[in-house]
């Protein structure tokens, strides 16, 4: 039988065009929505959560949550939680660290390094793979599945950016 979970591959030529990317998936994500970001370090990660944050209206910095595990944007009724796995070196770590909470009907959990919680983590309802392209204008390449409603939601969005900003 075909794969049939859709997904799709776009060139982000740089930082601004990532940004937008993340921007588009942020203004389709809703509530209860897990989006996993997979990639090598400095692939672009954060700058993708950076401009989703931006496109909802985040005004404050937007950093790597790579030291903290996790940086909270609250947006009235809508919760952005950004989260950092790079430093876990079990994936047990995650029943210590008292995030599962945040995975919540009311927020939206963006999960840099998913793979060092595997088992933990709820199911993603979109995969967005960002990797270093050897192209001259330096960009990067995605890969963006989704994997339910929500997530299509968001990868329509992304193929389909609005006409007007």
């Amino acid at each position: 039988m075909a794969n049939t979970t859709p997904s799709a591959r776009f060139h982000l030529a740089d930082v601004a065009a990532t940004e937008r990317a993340g921007g588009a998936v942020a203004l389709a994500a809703t509530g209860g929505m897990v989006i996993a970001l997979h990639g090598d370090l400095g692939a672009g990660k954060t700058t993708l959560v950076r401009g989703g944050l931006r496109a909802r209206g985040w005004g404050g910095p937007v950093k790597s949550p790579t030291y903290t595990l996790v940086e909270h944007y609250p947006f009235s009724s809508l919760y952005f939680y950004h989260f950092d796995f790079y430093r876990f070196a079990d994936p047990t770590e995650w029943e210590t660290a008292g995030l599962a909470e945040c995975f919540r009907s009311d927020s939206v959990c963006l999960v840099e390094w998913p793979e060092r919680v595997a088992g933990f983590l709820p199911p993603a309802d979109l995969d967005v793979v960002l990797t270093h392209t050897s192209t001259a204008d330096g960009g990067r390449d995605v890969v963006v599945t989704a994997r339910t409603a929500a997530g299509n939601r968001c990868l329509a969005a992304l193929a389909s950016p609005p006409t007007t900003r």
